[in-house]
């Protein structure tokens, strides 16, 4: 039995109803395999604003930094959104809690489901069995660098710096995680024109020389790869990029799927790591059940991979398939089979928890959704 501290930050707008969705999860995985969660709930962006004036109050950060994982919600709100003279908005604390808890590399599987293909703005034949993972460095790059901007508006500039370690823990992450996977790493970059690009290559090909060479390593030049994900999503793996070429393309790769409440996340980091749906707080859907809780729900499943709990992570990932197989899902999927957040949330639930828990495909067919 392990006792797991989890720090949930459910934040704004849908954020609290699918990250519920995800506890009942988690709860179902303790009862079957005999684990206590401990959670420890905080406030973060506009709701803690409001409480607060703070989108990261000092006790929500150290909430996290004694915990073993991090579940994190949505934030943002409209008020603030909308408001262009707002000096403190919700992300802020987004951005403070990376900071905080030295989240350096993100990471987003991309998998596509079989009865949904037709979702992807991509044709079927490109998205069928696309199963892909992108490794983005989260702390580092132009995001971070120097920046300046002329007084007379007439030059600006920001610094792309990349230190060697900052390359190397993120390349550890996806040459390791590869060879859970197909054993394959691409390395995206812009290596003919940008000198950091040629620091990321020259890094990443030390490694792999001397710890990887086990796992296939190729290297794509960004504007290529863009091109690429769209073409031809199934040559890929893993892929490792540094910060802004990793999320330009973990957003373009997000749509492959074709919905952005299928696709979870997690943030790597020094102290805590944290795990989150990629979708944002959709506040207009708040509050009325229709939320898709699956993106947030597979993130607790990343949560467990991060404590070595694979069984219960791939227990959660089975029951989110299945439910999919059977037609079954949130309005944005268009199923044969309309259930809200919570019917989701308890349905998941259940057959996390009793193995032998079943949907009678029969009455799934006719339209119905009883369960036994």
């Amino acid at each position: 039995m392990k006792k797991i501290k989890i720090a949930v930050l459910p934040g704004d707008g849908i954020g609290p109803e699918v990250t519920w969705q995800a506890i009942k999860a988690l709860d179902a995985v303790g009862d079957r395999f005999g684990h206590y969660f401990e959670y420890c709930f905080a406030d973060v962006g506009a709701i803690a604003i409001d409480k607060t004036g703070s989108p990261l109050p000092d006790l929500t950060l150290e909430a996290c930094m004694n915990a073993d994982a991090v579940l994190f919600g949505a934030i943002g709100d409209p008020k603030y959104d909308n408001d262009p003279n707002a000096k403190v908005r919700p992300e802020q604390g987004l951005l403070a809690l990376r900071k905080g808890l030295g989240l350096y590399a993100n990471i987003r599987p991309v998998t596509t489901y079989s009865n949904l293909l037709h979702l992807s703005p991509l044709k079927e034949n490109k998205v069928k069995d696309v199963d892909l993972v992108i490794y983005r460095e989260l702390t580092g790059g132009i995001y971070f660098g120097e920046k300046g901007r002329a007084a007379d508006d007439s030059s600006a500039f920001d610094t792309c710096l990349y230190k060697r370690d900052e390359i190397e823990r993120i390349s550890h992450l996806a040459f390791q995680h590869a060879r859970q996977r197909r054993n394959k790493v691409t390395l995206v970059d812009k290596a003919n024109v940008l000198e950091n690009s040629r620091l990321w290559r020259h890094v990443v090909t030390e490694l792999h020389t001397k710890e990887y060479s086990d796992v296939e390593l190729d290297y794509m030049f960004v504007d290529n790869a863009a091109m690429q994900l769209i073409q031809w999503p199934k040559q890929f793996d893993v892929v490792l990029t540094g910060n802004m070429f990793g999320d330009i393309l973990s957003d373009e790769a997000s749509v492959i799927a074709g919905s952005m409440g299928l696709l979870p996340s997690a943030s790597i980091g020094l102290h805590t790591s944290m795990f989150e749906p990629i979708h944002g707080s959709y506040p207009q859907a708040a509050g009325s059940d229709i939320a898709n809780p699956m993106a947030a729900i597979l993130s607790a499943a990343m949560l467990l991979d991060s404590l070595e709990l694979f069984e219960e992570a791939k227990v959660i990932r089975e029951a989110v398939t299945d439910l999919l197989e059977k037609g079954i899902g949130t309005p944005e999927l268009s199923p044969r089979i309309t259930y809200g957040t919570t019917q989701i949330g308890d349905t998941i639930a259940h057959m996390i928890a009793e193995p032998d828990f079943v949907i009678k495909e029969d009455q799934v067919n006719e339209g119905t959704s009883t369960i036994i």
